[in-house]
């Protein structure tokens, strides 16, 4: 039995895992929570990284500054149609995201979301390993592996889901320290 597919499948679960967190806006300026805003770029949705420059001069602002800036108004419209939660300043050149001191509440807000994030990560890595069983019990019932062989795989995916949704639980805790140490 091919585990090399299923084994895929879970470490690109992960990947989707790290950029949701990657997007969770933590106290820190990120350039990541930009990544799925898209702008009208002459009647094409384009992501703001593609037609401005994005910088981090300071822990908690982002500079954006497009390289045409009749874009700038659009970018702006874009930022506030969003759900991030922040007001972009508009100087006629660029924009500046300043990110607030989180308070504790907010914190705890973070932390049960990504923790949310962090579940459904782990159902899509057991969707995956009933996928791989169903395969093996189905190779089994058409005699194509033996019982033993069946006991194996079985044993195998299993050991192939612990070690993923241990990863995720490591990136859990990981961001979740990071959040509540701000």
């Amino acid at each position: 039995m091919d585990y090399s597919k299923f084994e895929e499948k879970m470490m690109k679960s992960i990947s989707v895992f790290e950029e949701n967190l990657a997007e969770v806006r933590a106290g820190r300026a990120n350039p990541a929570i930009l990544n799925k805003i898209k702008i009208d770029y002459y009647g094409t949705p384009t992501p703001i990284n593609q037609v401005a420059g994005i910088s981090v001069p300071e822990a908690r602002m982002i500079v954006i500054q497009p390289w045409d800036v009749s874009v700038l108004k659009e970018i702006e419209k874009e930022i506030l149609k969003s759900d991030i939660g922040i007001n972009p300043n508009n100087d006629g050149k660029v924009i500046r995201l300043n990110f607030p001191e989180l308070n504790e509440e907010r914190r705890k807000e973070i932390v049960k979301d990504i923790k949310k994030m962090a579940e459904e990560a782990k159902v899509m890595i057991r969707n995956i390993r009933r996928d791989a069983l169903d395969e093996a019990k189905t190779m089994q019932k058409n005699s194509e592996i033996s019982e033993d062989d069946l006991k194996v795989a079985e044993d195998k995916i299993q050991k192939l889901t612990d070690k993923y949704v241990e990863e995720i639980d490591s990136l859990l805790d990981k961001k979740e320290r990071e959040v509540m140490s701000l």
